[in-house]
């Protein structure tokens, strides 16, 4: 039986997971923005990832309930997207305080308890946007390909000290985070939202693979076939990889500009 924290826990993939962690007996710790947490059978904590405050009192409970932790996942993100120019200043610093600055703070927080221990795991949930980079998605790929190149950081410098991380990176699938979409490019949102809510997989069938690569402690999970097939197609096809994301280009291209008149 494993001691689990798991941010961004009360929806989505955070929700499927603590969901069925819980179903394995494993002790969890759900956390998330709002002030109640859902009824899974797992505890609850009130965290917000852009507050140091919220880290340390995390890392406190989990000393003070559980006299450490096993496993910590930074799952906690919102959805963004948006043509260069259309997409604001303002945007971005929301998505960099939460879908990155948040795993950094989340690493950061828990890395001294998991060098005491000299064991932990880190489960860090980026997205196929951190490995393959779609036009139009500028915010959302780097944020997630920053969550990719962190994960590979720390798995080397905390192997030492027997600590353990994985990156988790999915392509759509049916969840509420097309809810977290806002910004000024209208026509991107739309387009995202559609990806996000007509995918034929689900958070539970995502979680099952996620947490299949996490007990072989996988570094890098691919948890669905699309995802897989855009990298391996990045890393040995290149030229086909080019042509298809120049023909997502033209298509948003048409598409934003019958939004915008």
């Amino acid at each position: 039986m494993s001691r689990i924290l798991v941010t961004g826990g009360a929806s989505g993939l955070g929700a499927a997971l603590v969901a069925r962690f819980v179903a394995d007996g494993h002790q969890v710790l759900c956390t998330d923005v709002s002030t109640d947490g859902p009824d899974d059978g797992a505890s609850y904590l009130r965290l917000d990832v852009r507050s140091a405050e919220d880290w340390d009192r995390a890392v406190e409970w989990c000393e003070q309930n559980w006299g450490g932790l096993d496993t910590l996942v930074n799952n906690a993100g919102i959805a963004t997207g948006g043509r260069i120019e259309v997409e604001t200043l303002d945007e971005w610093d929301r998505i960099v305080d939460i879908n990155l600055m948040g795993v950094v703070r989340g690493c950061r927080a828990f890395t001294p308890l998991f060098k005491r221990q000299r064991s932990g795991h880190i489960v860090n949930t980026a997205s196929a946007a951190g490995l393959v980079h779609p036009p139009m998605m500028s915010s959302y790929n780097t944020v997630k390909a920053g969550v990719v190149a962190l994960s590979e950081t720390l798995s080397h410098e905390l192997h030492p000290y027997g600590v353990t991380v994985s990156v988790v990176c999915p392509s759509f699938f049916r969840t509420n985070l097309a809810d977290s979409i806002q910004g000024e490019d209208k026509a991107m949102g739309v387009t995202a939202r559609q990806l996000i809510e007509k995918s034929p997989r689900s958070a539970d069938d995502v979680a099952a693979a996620v947490i299949a690569g996490i007990q072989k402690k996988q570094f890098l999970i691919i948890p669905d076939r699309p995802a897989l097939i855009a990298w391996r197609t990045k890393r040995f096809a290149r030229p086909l990889y080019d042509r298809q994301m120049r023909k997502i280009a033209a298509r948003a291209r048409e598409r934003a500009e019958a939004a915008d008149g």
